[in-house]
């Protein structure tokens, strides 16, 4: 049928990008739906109907963000380089950027939400935490099987090292004073030297 001029819904790949931008570029707090509906030219109730819910937004931007980091974790990851450098190439990604990094903005955001949060968003957000820990258990345990690493039982150093990670990223993340990032990535490659290389 004849179109009436109504603008064809942007693809949903589109509208993540432009929730994930308008974080970047103004802050959570001015990420509402209806602020969201004029940035891609739908109305906030188009976009409830394909979303359902902001919670469902925040939580489908956050899987689209952590696709790309994926993809970026397994380049870094698969080259040939020694288990050392791609370590500190997997440190690299994790810790955010800076004060207000948009994809740690937004995982805080979704964190904090998932107290309430129902069963099945609770294991997509564990989906997500799965990944890099699988990656890094796999990385940890070709190191040493390779001697560059000490024997250490992989699964539990990676649980230990991402805890360490998550604390020095929220502090980076909200800016907490004396944790800028060359600070804690200093700190966590001092705590890899003395736990995982072998003695000299």
């Amino acid at each position: 049928m004849a179109g009436g001029g109504r603008r064809p819904a942007p693809p949903r790949e589109e509208v993540l990008a432009a929730a994930m931008e308008m974080i970047a570029e103004r802050g959570l707090e001015k990420l509402t739906m209806a602020a969201l509906g004029r940035e891609v030219g739908m109305s906030s109730g188009h976009l409830l109907y394909y979303f359902g819910s902001k919670d469902e937004l925040l939580l489908r931007t956050l899987e689209w963000s952590e696709g790309r980091l994926g993809v970026e974790r397994g380049r870094l990851l698969n080259r040939g380089a020694p288990a050392r450098e791609r370590l500190d190439a997997y440190v690299d990604l994790y810790v955010p950027d800076g004060h207000r990094d948009p994809h740690w903005t937004l995982w805080l955001e979704v964190w904090n939400r998932s107290q309430n949060a129902a069963d099945d968003a609770r294991e997509r957000q564990a989906a997500i935490e799965g990944a890099w820990h699988r990656d890094l258990v796999a990385l940890l345990a070709q190191g040493v099987s390779r001697g560059e690493f000490r024997s250490v039982d992989a699964d539990r150093f990676a649980a230990r090292l991402r805890a360490l990670l998550d604390g020095f990223s929220i502090h980076v993340a909200i800016g907490l004073r004396g944790t800028d990032r060359a600070t804690v990535l200093g700190h966590v490659r001092e705590f890899l030297d003395e736990r995982l290389l072998p003695d000299a």
